[in-house]
Order: structure tokens, then sequence, then C-alpha cells
């Protein structure tokens, strides 16, 4: 118990740094893969859409860069002789962009693949199907925001 008492702050401090990192990653290369290779089975029939393409791709990798920020956020503020409580909260603001980044980063990236269909057929409409792809992200920046504010509160 000493242990905990003595190092848990860190410990915790930096399982927020690995939550906040690793699970906004997950979704993010999911969402960016499933996308990505629905891009180059158009693209190889279409190479001229490769730009169009590419915004479509890299929408779900946003999440991704959320949880790399408020890794390093919470990163900096850990040190060794961090209070357990503190390391605990730290730990508490990772995972609202730990959780809202895994999960809206699938789903973006289901979104910008379907907007790729729109990109295929009707080309003149891909700003829709972008800005059906960001109405995800909406909910991955109120959980960034969320997290910040977490972290200094």
């Amino acid at each position: 118990m000493e242990f905990l008492t003595q190092y848990g702050g860190a410990i915790f401090g930096y399982l927020g740094v690995a939550l906040a990192v690793a699970f906004s990653g997950f979704g993010s290369s999911y969402g960016t893969g499933g996308t990505g290779a629905a891009a180059a089975s158009l693209i190889k029939d279409q190479p001229e859409k490769f730009t169009q393409a590419l915004i479509l791709q890299l929408l779900p990798g946003t999440q991704g860069l959320y949880g790399f920020v408020i890794g390093f956020m919470i990163l900096f503020t850990v040190t060794p002789d961090l209070a357990l409580a503190d390391g605990f909260r730290l730990l508490i603001a990772s995972l609202p962009i730990a959780l809202v980044g895994w999960i809206s980063g699938q789903q973006q990236g289901k979104v910008s693949t379907a907007g790729l269909q729109v990109l295929a057929k009707r080309p003149e409409n891909v700003a829709n199907a972008i800005i059906l792809t960001i109405m995800v992200e909406t909910y991955a920046i109120l959980a960034f925001i969320t997290s910040i504010l977490l972290i200094y509160v």
C-alpha cells in the first residue's frame, strides 16, 4: 500500500497517457484503414479522384491526433511525486477522448467510406459527403475539450 501511496499518482497519470493515445489511435487506425482500402479501390479506376478520396480518408484520423495531444498534456503534468488523487484525476481526464475517440474514429471511417460512393457516382456532391463525415467529428471535439477541462480543473 505504501508503494501505491508513493508512486500511484504517477502510475495512474501514465495510464491516462496510454489510454488517451492508444484508444483514440485504435479508432483512427480502424477508420482510416477501412476508408483507405475503399479509396484504393476507387482510384484504381478513377485516379483523378485521389485528392478528394484522400480528404475523406484523413478525416477519421483526427481522433488519434486529439488523443495524442491529450496524452502529451497529461504527460507534462505527471511528476514522480504526483499525489494519488491527482493521478487518478488525470486518468479520469483521459477517458472522454479515449472512449469517444475510439468509437467516433470507427464510425467516422464508416461515414467516410460511404462518402467514397458519393465521390464515385456523383463527384459534384462530394462536399455533402465531407459534411456528413465532419458531423461525427463534433463528438470527438466535445470529448477533446472535456478532457482538456478535466486536466486543468
